[in-house]
């Protein structure tokens, strides 16, 4: 039985889910990504690094961080969890335990004590242990279960701080791996601060449990993805403009 099929008989949410798909599909027909796509998928890769450490409370200019002025740890972790996940993503679905653990060394390095760097805590581990079987079963739509996989990552905090960057990764790792993006080029960390306060409230939600709470945070994770969309078309363009 698929433990997520109910998530989609709640209200608006099949639509929403079914939006973000057509999105998807829609964005990835961009011609840039005939011949330019490698361009496209690291300059969203570096735009949605620097978003997820803007969600952190890290926030900088595009610009200075492509320059290689910044130094902050928590925005330099999130760059080397992007980089890391292109050769993560076969992984997530036999070993997301060592995933997770990998994405917490390389966004925790230099932030936090190396000793905790990548060790769930114990009063985590149930509801860890709940949600990885989850992703080893690859269960229900794959939206919905990146969705989950963000929300229980954010609302468990199973590890001793960048947690956010880490749901942020591991759901961009189930998109990716599922298929649903396998390019890794929605920008759902774009989207997600451009909404912020939403993404703030719709994640508190979620950790009620409650059927408003879920509801409300799949259909902002569905409207994110779609959203995110856009930037392939914004970067694509970009892409195409400097090669002409």
């Amino acid at each position: 039985m698929d433990p997520l099929a109910p998530l989609l008989t709640l209200a608006d949410v099949e639509s929403a889910v079914n939006g973000a798909r057509a999105a998807v599909d829609g964005a990835y027909k961009h011609r840039a990504l005939r011949r330019q796509g490698g361009m496209v998928a690291a300059e969203i890769s570096l735009r949605c690094a620097v978003a997820s450490a803007a969600l952190e409370g890290h926030r900088y200019d595009l610009s200075d961080v492509r320059g290689g002025t910044v130094l902050d740890a928590v925005l330099q972790g999130a760059l080397r969890v992007a980089e890391a996940l292109p050769g993560l993503h076969q992984h997530w679905h036999s070993a997301p335990r060592q995933v997770l653990a990998k994405l917490h060394l390389l966004a925790g390095t230099g932030v936090l004590p190396a000793a905790t760097l990548g060790r769930p805590a114990e009063e985590s581990a149930a509801r860890l242990d709940t949600l990885l079987e989850i992703v080893t079963g690859q269960a229900g739509n794959p939206l919905i279960r990146a969705a989950v996989v963000h929300g229980e990552l954010l609302a468990a905090q199973p590890f001793p701080g960048v947690n956010g960057i880490v749901a942020r990764a591991a759901a961009r790792l189930t998109l990716v791996g599922s298929g649903f993006d396998p390019r890794g080029l929605v920008a759902v960390e774009l989207a997600q601060l451009a909404r912020e306060p939403e993404y703030i409230g719709a994640a508190g939600a979620f950790a009620t449990g409650t059927p408003d709470g879920l509801r409300s945070w799949l259909r902002h994770y569905a409207t994110a993805v779609e959203q995110g969309c856009a930037e392939i078309a914004v970067v694509g363009d970009a892409v195409l403009a400097s090669v002409a």
